[in-house]
Parts: C-alpha cells; sequence; structure tokens
C-alpha cells in the first residue's frame, strides 16, 4: 500500500487558493495526512503604479504593503477553512524564487496540490506562468493541479487514467494510487503501438491489484497520436472523470522550459483536477 502522509498546498493571493485549500483539506483528511500550506509569491512590478499613486491623505502605499496585505488575506482564508484538521502547518517562502523554493520544500512531501495559471487573475501575478511545469519538473513529485474554474466536490472517485510506457506515467500511478485505492472506477485509455494498447491496460489493471485496487478497470481505445492532449478532456467529460492521471513530459532549458505537447494542451486546458508527475 503506497500511503499518503504528507501534502503540500501552495496558497497565492488569488481567490481560487480557497478552492484548492478545500480540495486539499479534504484529500488531508481522507488518508489522515498533514497538511502544509504554503503561501509563496512575489512582489510584482505591476505594484509600482499603485506605490505612485495618492490616497485622500497624500499617502504613498508601499509595494511591500500590498504585499503584507495579501498575505494577511490569504492567512485569512487558511485560518477560516484550515483549521479544522488536526495536522495542518501554515508556512511562508521566503528569501526565494516562488518555483525554486516550492519545488525544494515539495521533495519531503507525499503529494502536492498546485493551481493552474490564470493569465487573467491580477492576484497571481506573483507566480510564474511556468510555475506548475517548473515544480513538477524540479521536484520530481506527483502534484494534483486544480484548474482555475469551476467547483469540485469529489475527487478520485471515477478516475481516468492516461497510460503510456514510460517513466513519467509510471510515476502519475504511484503518485495517485492512495486515491486509485479508494476509486469506484478506473477508465484506462493507453497510448501504444498498433496491438499492445490492450496489453498494457492488462499490465497495469495486474499492477493495480497487487496495489490493492480494487475499482473495476475500464479499458477505453486509444487517444489520437497527433492530438492526444486535446482528446483527454473530452474523454475526461464522456466517463464522468472527476480525476486525470497522466505523466507530465518536458525538460527545463536555459532559458526555457519545454514541455512535451499534450502535457502543455492540458495544463492549458483542464476542466478537471489533474494528477501529474514527471
Amino acid at each position: 500500500m503506497n500511503p499518503l502522509k504528507s501534502v503540500l498546498l501552495h496558497l497565492d493571493p488569488s481567490p481560487r487558493s480557497e478552492v484548492r485549500l478545500l480540495l486539499a483539506r479534504e484529500l488531508a483528511a481522507r488518508h489522515a495526512a498533514q497538511l502544509t500550506a504554503l503561501y509563496a509569491t512575489a512582489p510584482s512590478l505591476l505594484d509600482l503604479p499603485f506605490a505612485m499613486s495618492h490616497d485622500a491623505s497624500g499617502a504613498q502605499p508601499a509595494p511591500e504593503h500590498l504585499y503584507d496585505s495579501r498575505r494577511a488575506d490569504a492567512r485569512r482564508v487558511f485560518e477560516r477553512n484550515g483549521t479544522a484538521l488536526p495536522e495542518i502547518a501554515w508556512r511562508e517562502l521566503q528569501g526565494e524564487p516562488v518555483a525554486a523554493g516550492v519545488a525544494r520544500l515539495a521533495l519531503l512531501a507525499d503529494l502536492l496540490v498546485l493551481g493552474q495559471h490564470d493569465p487573467n487573475d491580477a492576484h497571481a501575478i506573483g507566480v510564474p506562468a511556468d510555475f506548475v511545469a517548473s515544480v513538477l519538473i524540479a521536484s520530481g513529485r506527483p502534484a494534483v493541479i486544480v484548474p482555475f474554474a469551476g467547483a469540485f466536490t469529489t475527487l478520485g472517485r471515477e478516475v481516468l487514467v492516461a497510460w503510456k510506457p514510460t517513466r513519467e506515467s509510471a510515476q502519475a500511478v504511484w503518485g495517485a494510487l492512495p486515491s486509485l485505492q479508494g476509486a469506484q472506477r478506473i477508465h484506462v485509455t493507453a497510448e501504444a503501438s498498433p496491438g499492445e494498447g490492450r496489453a498494457d491496460i492488462a499490465e497495469l489493471e495486474h499492477w493495480l491489484r497487487l496495489n490493492e485496487v480494487q475499482a473495476r478497470v475500464v479499458p477505453h481505445a486509444a487517444l489520437p497520436v497527433d492530438e492526444p492532449g486535446e482528446a483527454l478532456p473530452s474523454l475526461a467529460a464522456d466517463t464522468g472523470a472527476d480525476l486525470l492521471v497522466m505523466g507530465c513530459y518536458g525538460h527545463s532549458r536555459a532559458p526555457e522550459l519545454v514541455l512535451g505537447g499534450a502535457s502543455r494542451t492540458v495544463l492549458n486546458s483542464m476542466t478537471l483536477p489533474v494528477l501529474m508527475a514527471h
């Protein structure tokens, strides 16, 4: 059995932090795991115009005051929703780049809970656009990524696994094992050479049974080779999945992060929580 003992949640000033906190709290409570809420964001240059404006008294709110105010708002969200758990802690990242610092602390977590980047959320400007992929690739830890839109009342009852015979896919399934052990049904689509998909699914099901997964495994046709990332949300909707499990493919190449096509598409257009691992 793969126990889930520690969950690391990323918080920022975005209103979606509360959605992530509620989901992480439910996961931690389900598995009797310790939950750490890590506030990690950077002051943004976009705050500078506010610092140059005057209020009615003529005072100039400095960027650090805006940063402190947003941190206080996030702390209030944490205290309003988090204290019901016996094993929960608040932590703040200081003095490190956001992605690198979160990745470092993620190394000793069993599971991360992160948020999908929302380019239209002004409150999340202190978090890099490639934050999720950077943390996944640098830490190697599995993460549940929560979409920036929608409400999610269940997680892991109906699971869709996008299986490939790769390290990244195996890492994702291993990271999802605590959820798979409690699932009602597991849908699997395997990207493989012609004629091998069903064999891969059968081998995966055998491994799941060895690891105390009792849910029914439902095989599905392989995804289109040319656009697998675009087909996954559609298949997830068809199966009623509340969690997608898949590998994250990519590498860091200065000065940019290079992601595989399916990983990039899913991270940009996800409609349900996605558990990924690199």
